[in-house]
């Protein structure tokens, strides 16, 4: 189907990103070590850099790990169920987690466009950085993430029906 491959792509795309931002990640913690202990002169920003890109990474990365099948499930019970029980058991699930989902991600939303507005700092560090960044990172992640669970949810009705063998 168009729309889950349109869906899944967007979600690779976010799910990359995530992978690259370990760089800068990496980069901080490296410089921070650096400073601290061989210049004796820990950075101001390190510590905000670090927790903002760590949050961003894990909010970009969580649509993909659910299109790769990743995320904790218990199969004992799935496992000795047929192909659309199981279809029809996911279903359910993801019927009853796209509401759920859509009003964190609206929720994230609101805090982006509030902290934007407001110039809403970290008050964490010396550097107090702004808190949009980050906000708008959970924001763009759970929107993701909402649409992986439509893209779930659409499989998951197709092998219930019998239709197509998307489901993991």
């Amino acid at each position: 189907m168009k729309l889950i491959t349109i869906i899944e792509a967007i979600t690779r795309f976010a799910g990359a990103l995530a992978a690259l931002l370990t760089l800068p990640l990496v980069g901080a913690l490296v410089t921070e070590v650096f400073s601290r202990y061989v210049l004796n002169s820990p950075t101001l920003w390190a510590f905000e850099v670090s927790y903002m890109v760590m949050g961003a990474i894990f909010m970009l990365g969580i649509a993909n790990a659910l299109r790769i099948g990743q995320h904790v499930s218990v199969d004992v019970i799935t496992l000795t169920l047929s192909r659309r029980t199981n279809g029809v058991l996911r279903t359910l699930a993801y019927l009853l987690f796209l509401p759920l989902s859509g009003w964190l991600t609206l929720e994230l939303y609101h805090y982006f466009m509030e902290a934007f507005s407001s110039g809403e700092r970290s008050g964490r560090s010396a550097w107090n950085p702004v808190l949009w960044p980050g906000y708008l990172s959970w924001f763009t992640g759970f929107l993701v993430f909402s649409l992986q669970v439509l893209a779930e949810l659409i499989k998951s009705i197709r092998q219930a029906l019998g239709r197509e063998d998307y489901a993991a």
